[in-house]
């Protein structure tokens, strides 16, 4: 597996986990003090959401997850805040397989 696999899927677990506070914060004022709208900002967090589900899918596949943690990693991308928690467990259990990967003699 290319270590670019991981970083899509790193860098797209924080984008998204961020843009999810944002989104939030933003329901919060919406609904809590009655100011604001979430219209853009619930958009810009819609399609990055799909981008992180498509990323994560392609790391989850190369590194052959079972289903179950598959949901797991993907349902991190909608609680607030669970990301930054599941994503560097995720790259401790997948970096062993990128250099795994590095080392192994290359096929003729």
């Amino acid at each position: 597996m290319k270590s670019n696999v991981l970083s899509r899927y790193r860098v797209m677990a924080y984008v998204t986990a961020v843009w999810l506070l944002v989104f939030t914060v933003c329901i919060v004022l919406k609904y809590g003090f009655d100011t604001g709208d979430t219209m853009m900002v619930s958009q810009i967090h819609g399609v990055l959401f799909i981008v992180y589900v498509v990323f994560a899918f392609d790391l989850g596949s190369k590194a052959k997850w079972p289903f179950g943690k598959l949901l797991w990693v993907l349902a991190a991308g909608c609680i607030p805040l669970a990301s930054f928690f599941v994503e560097p467990r995720i790259t401790r259990e997948v970096k062993p397989l990128l250099i795994g990967a590095a080392t192994a003699p290359a096929e003729a």
